[in-house]
């Protein structure tokens, strides 16, 4: 009963501040009242090396933070930053922090705290992204406080949790064919599913403000909207703006104007519009930042904390991290961003591509020769659960270093509740590559499967994935493994976890 007084108050306010807004034309759409009901958990603020400032949290606690270093790290090959580092005071202690890259909000004193980017990532990026001024930007919430309203915020995909690729906040897209001076460090959340199967849900009760080319008159000035045929935005009670984007089919009941509720279906996931050719979500929330400009609200932490309290998982695998070196080059395969609902993770064990296995959280290693290498991680909890997650490394040609080695994009569908017995479709697509056929290994003893992908020549092609079906005759965790070779013999293999119950 409580959740619907509280989705009707939502709705109602929704209503208020869309019509408020439609009727006076000289209030900005970008600030719209919001009921302090609704006003969000976060607090944020911009620092430079050396500034420090008051941070009043939702809970009207006060502290005191001082951005003290801030450290970058950059490849030889691209000068792409590949992890921000700042070292932040709060209340006179000190904390360091990763920006991005699948990191979480750490505790110290009175607050959680994390930092969502840093201004190296403007110097060859897309400063408009983030609205960042400064060298960073830290976020806080009230410690062991939930970090979005309990009830108001769910995963915007009905899929397992890292059922394939993702593309997350700061990650340096290296795709494409050639490598290119600027970068996009991915701002939003890319999230991997099957072409025209994965259905795309309202992760907030909102309003529709623009779906396709349609949009509301008081949000097309002075809003973060830019409409395009295959996108749909939502603004929800908080004042933040939702974009989805990449539709393969927006509903048919998502219209400009109508208040939708959450776990209503936006459409289905697919790679329409600036996709690249994969297929995916890409998932942004934009709010007000302290520069006064518009910006990317890091949106990982939120979808990470709304699939744990829908799906409640014991364990889960996380090395999603990707990598970009050149042939000999030591990578660092990082698993300690693994999760367990009681922090019990006993084993974490690697195996990698060229047969050999190693333990431990945190493994370095080496590739001499160029190819997308997926390495696996299992970790283990004392009360036996076990998970998986895949390393992905992308080893250029040291011969080429004008050009992405070719790459390989996998998913599969249903990914929840796999039953004995029941068929599965698996997708794949090749990129830079139109040598040869995918092959695909689904775990289980039985013969390889050959398919031929389009090669991703034309990125939009309706019939640019190969589908396959397999069905799994016991229950069981199954790694399935699919590569494809270049005419020179350079590979791209991935993988995916699918779980099979009785």
């Amino acid at each position: 009963m409580l959740n619907s007084l509280l989705r009707y108050k939502c709705c109602l306010i929704l209503f208020t501040v869309i019509c408020f807004q439609t009727q006076v034309t000289n209030l900005p759409a970008a600030d719209p009242e919001i009921d302090p009901e609704f006003a969000p958990i976060v607090r944020v603020v911009d620092l430079n090396v050396g500034e420090s400032t008051s941070v009043t949290l939702s809970n009207g606690e006060q502290v005191q933070v001082k951005l003290l270093d801030l450290q970058e790290t950059r490849d030889p090959i691209r000068n792409a930053v590949r992890s921000a580092i700042v070292t932040v005071e709060v209340d006179g202690e000190p904390i360091k922090l990763e920006s991005g890259m699948y990191n979480l909000p750490q505790t110290i004193g009175k607050v959680q705290i994390d930092c969502s980017i840093t201004g190296g990532y403007n110097s060859n990026g897309t400063p408009s992204f983030w609205g960042l001024d400064k060298d960073a930007r830290l976020r806080f919430w009230p410690k062991g406080s939930p970090l979005i309203k309990p009830g108001s915020f769910i995963y915007p995909v009905e899929q397992r949790w890292f059922a394939t690729r993702t593309w997350y906040d700061n990650e340096p897209v290296d795709g494409g064919h050639e490598i290119l001076p600027k970068i996009y460090y991915h701002s939003g959340l890319d999230i991997g599913g099957a072409e025209k199967l994965t259905r795309v849900i309202a992760a907030t009760d909102g309003i529709v403000v623009s779906a396709g080319d349609q949009v509301l008159d008081a949000h097309k000035k002075d809003t973060p909207v830019a409409p395009r045929y295959d996108v749909v935005y939502l603004l929800d009670a908080r004042g933040w703006y939702y974009r989805y984007s990449h539709l393969h089919q927006i509903n048919d009941r998502i219209k400009p104007g109508r208040i939708i509720k959450q776990g209503e279906e936006i459409g289905i996931l697919g790679k329409k519009g600036a996709s690249g050719g994969w297929s995916h979500l890409h998932f942004e929330i934009k709010s007000r930042q302290p520069s006064g400009k518009w910006g990317t609200q890091a949106g990982y932490a939120f979808i990470w904390e709304a699939y744990r309290n829908q799906y409640q998982p014991k364990l889960v695998a996380n090395t999603r991290r990707k990598h970009f070196i050149l042939p000999n080059e030591t990578v660092t395969l990082r698993g300690d961003q693994s999760y367990s609902a009681d922090d019990s993770i006993e084993k974490y064990e690697w195996t990698f591509s060229d047969g050999t296995t190693a333990r431990g959280p945190v493994i370095k290693r080496k590739y001499p020769s160029p190819g997308i290498y997926s390495e696996v991680l299992k970790v283990t909890d004392k009360a036996g659960n076990v998970d998986y997650d895949f390393a992905e490394v992308q080893v250029l040609d040291s011969t080429d270093r004008e050009h992405y080695v070719p790459r390989i994009h996998a998913s599969y569908w249903p990914s929840l509740q796999n039953k004995v017995g029941e068929p599965i479709t698996f997708k794949v697509r090749s990129f830079n590559n139109t040598y040869g056929e995918e092959v695909w290994d689904f775990g289980d003893g039985s013969p390889t499967i050959s398919v031929k992908s389009d090669g991703n020549v034309k990125p939009l092609n309706e019939d640019g994935y190969a589908i396959t079906k397999h069905t799994y005759q016991k229950p069981g965790d199954y790694l399935v493994k699919v590569e494809r070779s270049r005419e020179d013999g350079v590979k791209a293999e991935t993988r995916l976890h699918v779980r099979v119950e009785p």
